[in-house]
């Protein structure tokens, strides 16, 4: 099998983008939260119904995992999320969310969508594929760690060769395909902080020992340590946008309590960013005679991409849509995704794909996780035909050795 994919893909995805849409739709109006996403899983099984599949499920989510055995020889597999955001839906459209306080507002929909159009058209070409393509359908993507819970129930087990995700987005050139090698999303962990003094009257304060004061100046040293401490070629964010005190203007509190979200592009800056924290907190409080609780919980870690996957990405997606159809991008995004799980044991990539409209402004299109947000569903045959080509190529490449970049 040639590593160039096959052009025939693009008209496969226009082909099959009418059942897509209708899929994702249904989808779209009944969106559900977490591990669990039994209408989700019901609607894909049935899309998948008389298919030559493998239908694996595991225990500790409602997540599948759909294997096409094709010739003997490499695995690679095919990734779409199925879980939605908690928020209120209000972009009015006619397939809107049906359920209160939970919406489609990350393209999951459309990934599942797109993923199921590729598996019926790989396996229509079943007897000419090189392998098995393993097309996971997995649920609690939105912070609840989906994809190592699946990793865990041994649900791709034997491991792939190789892998690849596709993530809509909205704000991005309609129809274009873009990654890079190396970090393309950051690990994402979440921090408390809980700053411990004495309360009293605020007209009295030096009979009491005000935690307000010591939490603002953590906040500000940790913005301080960010910039002094970690190399600007291999940042951190840290943020916190939630701060918790007192219940009256003239009341000094017993407590403080932070809230922020820590970012990083590496495990090496992770880790010193987190026994940077450590010893700022307590540091700063201890100075000022008061005492600090810290709780950091590791999130996502971060989502690296191996170059020669993302080669066979750029190769696809030139073959497929022209040069104009892909970007190679300069510098990683500060989101999270868990796909980075995968990611840490096999050799793969995630790629973006413009939503955009054709003629939109994308200054005022709306963010991913906006309640307002929508895509230009035409963009989905063309993520059925990545999907479709990255199967083939990946195939074609496998097993790829250790990444020696990595």
């Amino acid at each position: 099998m040639s590593l160039i994919p096959s052009k025939t893909w693009t008209a496969v995805g226009e082909a099959l983008l009418a059942d897509a849409i209708h899929l994702r739709r249904a989808i779209h109006g009944e969106p559900e939260l977490g591990l669990d996403t039994p209408k989700t899983t019901a609607k894909v099984k049935a899309a998948l119904a008389g298919l030559p599949l493998e239908i694996r499920e595991g225990s500790s989510t409602s997540g599948l995992v759909a294997v096409l055995h094709g010739a003997p020889g490499p695995r690679v597999l095919l990734r779409g999320d199925m879980d939605a955001l908690p928020l209120i839906e209000d972009t009015g459209l006619p397939f809107a969310s049906r359920v209160p306080g939970a919406m489609h507002a990350c393209g999951h929909d459309a990934h599942v969508a797109m993923l199921v159009a590729a598996a019926r058209a790989l396996c229509a070409q079943r007897e000419s594929l090189a392998g098995s393509v393993m097309f996971m359908f997995q649920p609690g993507e939105e912070g609840w760690h989906g994809a190592r819970f699946m990793l865990a129930d041994g649900l791709l087990d034997p491991l792939p060769d190789a892998a690849f995700a596709l993530h809509i987005s909205p704000t991005m050139r309609h129809g274009v395909i873009a990654s890079r090698a190396g970090a393309l999303l950051a690990a994402s962990d979440k921090l408390h902080i809980e700053v411990k003094g004495r309360g009293g009257h605020a007209s009295m304060p030096h009979d009491a020992l005000d935690p307000v004061p010591i939490a603002c100046e953590i906040v500000l040293a940790l913005q301080t340590m960010v910039t002094r401490r970690t190399s600007v070629f291999d940042p951190a964010v840290i943020s916190v946008p939630q701060i918790e005190a007192g219940g009256a203007d003239n009341v000094i509190p017993e407590t403080v309590k932070l809230w922020g979200t820590i970012r990083t592009l590496s495990e090496r800056t992770r880790k010193l960013v987190h026994e940077a924290i450590e010893g700022l907190v307590h540091g700063i409080a201890a100075a000022h005679g008061a005492e600090a609780e810290l709780e950091i919980r590791q999130g996502f870690p971060v989502t690296v991409c191996d170059g020669r996957v993302v080669d066979l990405v750029e190769l696809a997606a030139r073959t497929l849509f022209g040069d104009q159809g892909w970007i190679r991008m300069p510098n990683p995004v500060m989101g999270a995704e868990d796909f980075a799980y995968v990611l840490q044991k096999v050799p793969g990539a995630m790629a973006w794909l413009g939503a955009a409209g054709p003629d939109a402004d994308l200054r005022h299109c709306c963010a991913l996780h906006s309640n307002h947000m929508v895509i230009d569903e035409q963009v989905m045959a063309r993520g059925i035909a990545m999907h479709c080509a990255m199967a083939e190529a990946m195939l074609a490449a496998a097993p790829l050795s250790p990444d020696p970049a990595a």
